[in-house]
């Protein structure tokens, strides 16, 4: 390293343009809006964000800047939710939130690819590994992706508005950072080490795995056509039938070993098996696992010609499938992983010691293996039990809102109640009354005696026939109250919405305490809501109707959703910037809905959610297929996630199946690059 470059002197250099890049990305943003007309209806959004912009900007970035340069990692934040018994449900706002982190993240990358590659190489070679990983870089763009998003998520934006805004923004950071990432190469070349951070770690395990890595993004480079273990066949007895073949090899070393003898078979597989165990993604237990099976995959290689013919064979299903699962593990010593081994050491013996293995023997080993897989996933799901029962059950809250409703209509159409408590009953108690339902069961103590208060303030309102009946109704209201004030804290209602109704109850009470009717003579008793005629549609209401519910609402300082909403004239709909545009045909649901029917427990995915990629295991689906829990690598790391969040994470490529890209389909791909030259 060159005496003259500090370690620290491209982040200390970064911090000092922080205020002056929040400042000019400030500017550049606004001419991107006024320069699109597409843009046109998200600058009423981006006026409101103006003001705050390049501070929150600012300070964001300079945060994540200085965790980088003690050597921490900004951007880490393990997959432990909090909220409703310790998990919080991400649904598709947040998700879209993710979407748009991804977007501007790799927007800068490709701008920038040469000067990363180079930037990831001089903070590699600080550190003394070999290879450049993206996370060692604390310059890398995803912290400026971060930044942004802070600074617009700082101002009352909807979801889709930051979204559209972050996408908008993209390109013009994508600019600001280019500059930054030319200087800082600069400044590397004029420390003479532009050959060190040009070479180092340039070697690649896997040629393939930019574009794998894309395509599993579902951004940039389209991932090369896979080849088959068909076609790898036809193609050796092309290469080893010479040029007079279907295809003869292309000119090679005489030097160099021929890739497969004539005889196709045996070193086919050979040649297939000693690639798959070659994959650098394999713990070595898991190695060691796989060649043991390598013994039962050859003999039945002598008696099964579609070996080496059917990808789909359950050979080749059950290599993947055992691999796929041990490769989600970051540790040998992971208990899991270490009780998969054990399971899996039996099974192998199996195989090994049969007298002649056979493609249904190995099929009978996957399904036991898919049902352990199974099992070791549900089981890390049953210290969540209650949470994910209320995570099913949220579904239905809209409906049993609803209901409840209806309901509670009744019960009070001919109650004594005074205008604020009938609001009241009818708006906030249903909700109290939902939430206990979501929380604890349609059918529990808590539900149950939420509904049954209801009646307990009706009974309350009778009249007392004696000095007896108000002495007992003196005793009970205490009770009533606090029973009354815990329901409106179970929802955190607002004490300006709770105190007037409240008041106005403890007001009638004190009437039927003196002797009098809860209600004064001829007071208007309020009206019943509009009920949907049969097309669904609300009946009409008068103006008179409406004239009087806006006093009575402002008389009891409980105002309606039309007199208190801010109307926000950037989220009037408009010719928007669509974020499904390219989904909303027939084909692609349907292609979403496969892959959401095809999801199965115990599978593991990558994933990007919470502004970083994380891999985790489908452990919980609820039986509509509305919501999955995900645990991740770390025994308590929980992420349960609603089916419009993983839409869009899959619609937007940040989601894919670590079967998907399996050590066979590797393995081929490798031999059929080696027979091709390269």
């Amino acid at each position: 390293m060159s005496p003259h470059l500090h370690p620290h002197e491209l982040i200390d250099h970064a911090l000092l343009e922080a205020g002056p890049l929040a400042r000019e990305l400030l500017n550049l943003v606004q001419d991107e809006l006024d320069a699109q007309p597409q843009h046109f209806p998200l600058r009423e959004g981006w006026r409101k964000v103006r003001a705050g912009f390049a501070a929150d900007f600012e300070g964001r970035l300079i945060e994540l800047l200085q965790a980088g340069r003690r050597g921490e990692d900004p951007l880490y934040r393990p997959l432990h939710a909090a909220g409703l018994e310790g998990l919080s449900l991400v649904d598709e706002h947040q998700a879209l939130q993710d979407v748009a982190i991804a977007h501007v993240t790799h927007t800068a990358e490709e701008m920038s690819r040469a000067e990363l590659h180079q930037i990831g190489n001089f903070y590699a070679a600080l550190r003394g590994i070999a290879r450049a990983r993206e996370r060692d870089n604390p310059l890398r763009p995803a912290l400026y992706a971060h930044a942004l998003h802070h600074a617009l998520a700082a101002s009352p934006l909807a979801a889709q508005a930051r979204y559209e805004l972050m996408r908008a923004a993209a390109q013009p950071l994508a600019r600001a950072l280019n500059r930054q990432y030319v200087a800082a190469c600069a400044t590397l070349h004029a420390a003479d080490i532009g050959d060190m951070v040009a070479s180092h770690g340039h070697a690649q395990t896997d040629p393939l795995a930019h574009q794998r890595l894309a395509a599993a993004r579902g951004i940039g480079a389209r991932a090369p056509s896979h080849g088959t273990l068909d076609g790898l066949s036809r193609r050796v007895d092309a290469v080893n039938s010479g040029p007079q073949g279907l295809g003869a090899a292309p000119p090679r070393d005489p030097a160099a070993p021929a890739p497969f003898v004539r005889s196709t078979g045996p070193d086919m597989l050979s040649r297939l098996y000693d690639q798959i165990l070659a994959d650098p993604r394999l713990l070595p237990p898991l190695k060691a696992l796989l060649a043991r099976l390598q013994i039962a995959v050859v003999r039945l290689a002598r008696a099964d010609s579609m070996l080496l013919r059917r990808q789909d064979h359950p050979t080749w299903a059950l290599l993947n499938r055992v691999a796929a699962h041990g490769m989600a593990f970051g540790r040998a010593d992971d208990p899991r992983f270490v009780d998969f081994l054990r399971f899996m050491e039996a099974e192998a013996q199996l195989l090994v010691d049969a007298p002649t293995p056979t493609a249904g023997l190995f099929q009978q080993v996957l399904v036991r293996v898919d049902a352990h897989i199974d099992q070791q996933a549900r089981q890390s799901s049953q210290r969540n039990a209650v949470a994910l029962a209320a995570l099913e059950r949220e579904q239905l809250r809209s409906e049993w809102r609803d209901l409840i409703r209806e309901q509670i209509d009744h019960q009070i159409a001919d109650a004594p109640l005074g205008p604020r408590v009938h609001r009241f009953l009818q708006t906030a108690w249903v909700d109290v009354i939902v939430n206990a339902m979501v929380r604890h069961g349609r059918d529990s103590q808590e539900a149950l005696a939420a509904m049954e208060l209801v009646d307990a303030v009706i009974d309350s309102l009778t009249t007392p026939r004696d000095m007896a009946d108000r002495e007992a109704l003196r005793m009970r209201l205490p009770v009533l109250i606090e029973r009354l004030v815990a329901g409106c804290d179970s929802i955190q209602l607002p004490e300006a919405r709770r105190e007037p109704p409240l008041t106005e109850l403890m007001g009638q009470h004190a009437r039927l305490l003196r002797g009098l009717p809860a209600l004064e003579a001829g007071a208007r008793r309020p009206a019943a809501p509009p009920r949907p005629d049969a097309m669904g549609n609300a009946a009409p209401v008068s103006a008179d109707e409406i004239v009087r519910r806006l006093m009575e609402e402002r008389d009891s300082q409980v105002p309606s959703h039309w007199l208190s909403a801010d109307v926000d004239r950037g989220e009037l709909p408009t010719v928007p910037v669509q974020l499904y545009n390219e989904h909303d045909s027939p084909d692609a649901r349907a292609a979403l809905q496969r892959w959401i029917d095809g999801l199965q427990i115990g599978r593991w995915f990558h994933l990007f959610i919470q502004g970083d990629w994380h891999t985790a295991q489908v452990a919980w689906i609820s039986e509509g297929r509305q919501f999955m829990l995900f645990v991740g690598r770390e025994a308590d790391e929980r992420l349960p996630l609603t089916r419009g969040a993983l839409e869009a994470l899959l619609a937007n490529g940040l989601i894919t199946a670590l079967e998907d890209d399996s050590v066979v389909q590797r393995a081929v791909d490798t031999l059929m690059s080696d027979l091709d030259g390269g």
